[in-house]
């Protein structure tokens, strides 16, 4: 859902810009351009067995169910490359989030020489979290290794990973899940399946589109 903010938003607009410019760079290995989000999954038990689907006739649930805990999905999207990591945690925690992008930096991309890191200004989703998880060396190394840059405030549509997110969402995950392992199986799946296709996302809004059709967040400059 798009989320436009009041008129005449000069920290919007930059913000914004910063983000657009990021995603008209060409494909470099070097120096890739990643998406990062997040969001919570409910957890949902069956208290009946459900019947299986035959000729003509779906699968059957009973409209009961029991609840069994949250689990958080983390999902890491490099657009232009068609590849993307999705996580199951059981919390969505600073340390968490560190240790994905430690995970980032380490494993998904350790040849990379900078990664730009796009992402929404979630409170957990800030270097000073690197420095709650690792030694201050640990966590100077890591964050030399990115350049960040956040969408702006009710700007989050503006990150790739979250377009990402609504696909797992509506292919993989919608419904009941029991359990993190469960989930975890199913994201797993799509994320094979979308990788082994690379499905790339072809960003589309540029500044010039920006400028035009949001022209009412840019400030009115007095001559």
């Amino acid at each position: 859902m798009w989320c436009i903010p009041p008129e005449q938003n000069a920290e919007f607009v930059c913000a914004m810009e910063n983000v657009l410019e990021v995603y008209k760079r060409p494909y470099d290995p070097r120096h890739p351009v990643v998406g990062m989000d997040e969001k919570p999954k409910q957890l949902v038990k069956e208290t009946r067995t459900p019947l299986a689907c035959g000729p003509g006739r779906p699968r059957r649930f009973d409209y009961e169910y029991e609840r069994n805990g949250t689990a958080n999905v983390f999902l890491f999207v490099e657009p232009l490359k068609g590849r993307r990591r999705v996580q199951v945690t059981a919390r969505r925690t600073r340390i968490d989030w560190a240790h994905q992008v430690r995970h980032l930096v380490e494993v998904d991309y350790k040849r990379a020489e900078r990664i730009t890191l796009v992402m929404d200004n979630l409170n957990t989703h800030s270097p000073a979290s690197l420095y709650e998880a690792f030694e201050p060396s640990e966590a100077r190394r890591l964050m030399q290794k990115l350049e960040i840059i956040y969408t702006p405030k009710h700007g989050s549509w503006l990150n790739v990973a979250e377009v990402e997110l609504a696909a797992l969402e509506k292919q993989s995950i919608s419904g009941r899940v029991p359990d993190p392992q469960a989930l975890q199986s199913r994201v797993k799946a799509w994320e094979d399946a979308r990788n082994s296709a690379k499905v790339k996302v072809n960003w589309q809004f540029t500044t010039a589109n920006a400028r035009i059709k949001l022209r009412r967040l840019y400030p009115q400059i007095q001559t």
